[in-house]
């Protein structure tokens, strides 16, 4: 079994964003991992591997809009199921 079961993808449109700090946050309040915040001021795309799928989006609609929102199950997609 995987220690962390949901790929978390999407992307944040807002201003004044900072993908330094968005890093930072994630590292201190959620657990998981392949953590990737890149973008600019305006956007950023989130990749993140955690069990708490819930937590990241309701943290991100704190920085701006969210859109193009996935979330699969890895555990599934190992057994050979639609994620």
């Amino acid at each position: 079994m995987l220690e962390y079961r949901y790929d978390t993808q999407l992307l944040i449109e807002g201003n004044n964003l900072d993908e330094d700090a968005i890093n930072e946050y994630f590292v201190e309040h959620f657990a998981g991992d392949c953590l990737l915040a890149v973008g600019d001021d305006e956007l950023i795309k989130i990749h993140f591997h955690t069990n708490e799928p819930w937590k990241v989006l309701e943290y991100c609609t704190t920085l701006g809009e969210i859109y193009d929102i996935v979330i699969e199950d890895m555990d599934r997609q190992s057994r050979g199921l639609k994620g």
